[in-house]
């Protein structure tokens, strides 16, 4: 997997490629967290993930949370069908901003 960060002035933006899965769902973490320390608004590209697991969903679920902490928000893009098939069928469509 690899996360490419982008600095834009009302928000950060992660470029996510790969799949999330429990190897690699502490990076995504671990990122979505240091963006959180440049700004209160995250925007999750998820344009070239084809999969993601329990282990990611947690990783997301944090992100959220921690969003909230700081009355900031993170919403997610670009889901693909299977991925937004995952989100659905775990319920994370509704506690995620998804665009």
């Amino acid at each position: 997997m690899n996360i490419i960060l982008t600095d834009c002035e009302s928000y950060v933006r992660l470029l996510v490629e790969g799949r999330v899965d429990t190897n690699t769902s502490p990076q995504l973490q671990q990122a979505i967290l240091n963006a959180f320390q440049k700004n209160n608004n995250v925007v999750v590209d998820f344009l070239n993930v084809p999969y993601i697991s329990s282990a990611g969903l947690r990783a997301l679920l944090i992100g959220q949370k921690t969003a909230n902490s700081k009355g900031g928000s993170m919403k997610l893009t670009n889901i693909s069908e299977t991925v937004m098939e995952i989100l659905n069928v775990t319920g994370f469509a509704k506690i995620l901003k998804v665009e």
